[in-house]
């Protein structure tokens, strides 16, 4: 009778003592993907404070080039639609969720870094503009801030990728998809930017 209930209690020790293991790799797995996707969510709001002093440099980059009378209006009508539009696209954590809305917004960004590359390459046809002290300093900002945005959506990247695979990776994939963790959006290239602009003389 005592060797059957000291069986017995080995073996609901045992049974415990398995199922506290579990408890303890579920509990660690979960807080491990609540610190990763905090983690995604403190690097896009990163990129998003770069991209929010870009957009704000833009208004005094333009209002000062439109001292000048003769500059093209049609580059500076192009950076301002373009800047628009990307205060069109909201910037919310629930676009790393969504492959269209990070598309949108990637793209809205994009034609933004177009407009204010064709700006710049355009001013070189003005040698007082070059000049002018308050051009230069928000010229240097923005490409300051340029280096940022580069800098912040590497280490983004490098955070997603971190975060999707530890999603993907069995057996934390098992209490990512009861939990509803799901893969997050990367930063991609411009399309055609691998192919080298022409440089004509």
């Amino acid at each position: 009778m005592k060797k059957g209930m000291i069986i017995g209690c080995s073996i609901a020790g045992g049974v415990l003592l398995i199922v506290a293991i579990f408890v303890m790799w579920g509990i660690s797995t979960y807080n491990n993907l609540v610190t990763l996707n905090e983690s995604v969510n403190q690097s896009w709001s990163q990129v998003e404070n770069q991209y929010q002093r870009r957009t704000d440099l833009i208004p005094n980059l333009v209002n000062t080039v439109k001292g000048y009378a003769n500059f093209e209006k049609s580059v500076l009508t192009q950076v301002t639609e373009a800047r628009a539009s990307v205060g069109s696209v909201k910037a919310t954590k629930e676009i790393l969720d969504d492959p269209d809305a990070f598309q949108k917004f990637q793209a809205a960004q994009g034609q933004l870094s177009g407009a204010l590359s064709r700006l710049l390459v355009t001013v070189e046809n003005y040698p007082d503009l070059k000049a002018n002290e308050n051009f230069l300093q928000l010229q240097a900002q923005l490409e300051g801030t340029e280096n940022r945005i580069a800098v912040e959506r590497r280490k983004f990247n490098e955070t997603v990728q971190s975060y999707n695979t530890t999603i993907k990776r069995f057996p934390s994939s098992i209490l990512a998809n009861v939990f509803g963790f799901r893969d997050k959006q990367y930063f991609r290239a411009t399309a055609g930017s691998e192919t080298p602009p022409k440089v004509e003389f």
